[in-house]
């Protein structure tokens, strides 16, 4: 279940209803997501790219939705892979991920938590289960978001940001029916934490049954909404969408809509959305796996770049492994937890 809760969602700050002259954003189309192994074999629910969605809207390059109830031994990560060109933004609800990387970067991720990597110039990196989870088993939600970098940063240092659960921006719609975290960007003026090459705004909504939310949104910026878990609709029009359902918004109007059903059956008893935009890059998108450049020359310069270990190395002790110690929660055999 989301982590980053508000003991009284009465007493938060309100988003502001929007402007009567204001314009809502139409509903343009609503897509199913596929269902897929990713990294060492976990299971993911990808809303784009598929057969059917190649494109979802700049700058935004991939989306998955980890969710898995697993059984002792069962857990998987991601091992050691390379990435250039874009940022990985990994968001936690529930489970333990372990992030390593080449250049330094990493840290445990928790329900609540946000790992924002930049690839930049190009890295190393691995995201494995705590080992706790892989010897237990136990529930794991979170996505994992593919920004791209504008041309001009594509060649900056790696970097990493580690956002906990608590530094999220908190607010509640004006009908003080659902939560809604701000991870990066801003709604309505409530600015999230996450730092950003490429302008995007990235809100995780819980809505009560019945409730609905109106988020003023940036024009120039692309808009989607991803049903984490539940039902309910999107737009002012009420356009139905479901469970593990993309909705990709028309690009013009001065807010976004999303509603609830009137039951919902997730065990946070709310329906979990993703709601997500940005600034188009409008620049030409070479991609290959682990590599997002702007041409096809530079893809094959990547390849080279990693197969000649320009990208770093793997960290002593790192190597080969499918779990990695969780420094703060140390898992011993037996169920005894080391204090």
């Amino acid at each position: 279940m989301p982590a980053v809760t508000a003991p009284d969602i009465l007493a938060l700050p309100r988003l502001d209803a929007p402007a009567l002259e204001s314009r809502p954003r139409a509903v343009a189309r609503v897509t199913d997501s596929i269902r897929t192994l990713e990294g060492g074999g976990f299971p993911v629910r990808r809303p784009f790219p598929t057969a059917g969605l190649v494109d979802a809207g700049d700058p935004f390059l991939l989306l998955d939705h980890m969710v898995a109830a697993y059984e002792p031994h069962e857990a998987k990560g991601a091992p050691w892979h390379p990435h250039r060109g874009f940022e990985t933004v990994t968001y936690l609800m529930d489970g333990t991920f372990v992030h390593t990387d080449s250049h330094g970067g990493g840290g445990v991720i928790r329900g609540g938590d946000t790992q924002w990597m930049t690839a930049g110039s190009g890295l190393l990196h691995d995201e494995l289960p705590s080992e706790k989870l892989v010897m237990t088993g136990g529930e794991f939600d979170g996505v994992q978001l593919w920004v791209n970098l504008p041309k001009s940063a594509k060649w900056n240092p790696p970097g990493y940001q580690d956002i906990k659960g608590p530094g999220l921006k908190l607010v509640a719609s004006a009908d003080g029916g659902a939560l809604v975290r701000v991870i990066a960007g801003s709604a309505a003026g409530h600015e999230g934490p996450g730092r950003t090459y490429t302008p995007i705004t990235l809100i995780h909504a819980s809505l009560s049954p019945g409730a609905e939310v109106r988020i003023p949104w940036q024009h120039s910026y692309s808009a989607m909404a991803f049903a984490l878990h539940g039902d309910g609709y999107a737009g002012d029009e009420r356009r139905p969408f479901k469970e593990s359902q993309l909705v990709q918004f028309m690009p013009h109007g001065d807010y976004v809509t999303v509603g609830a059903g009137p039951e919902q059956h997730h065990s946070t008893g709310a329906m979990e959305v993703l709601l997500l935009g940005g600034e188009p890059i409008n620049e030409p998108v070479a991609r290959y796996g682990p590599f997002v450049m702007n041409t096809r020359a530079e893809i094959v310069q990547a390849v080279e770049d990693f197969q000649a270990g320009r990208m770093g190395q793997i960290p002593a002790g790192r190597e080969g492994r499918e779990f990695a110690p969780d420094p703060e929660d140390p898992w011993v055999p037996g169920g005894c937890e080391q204090l």
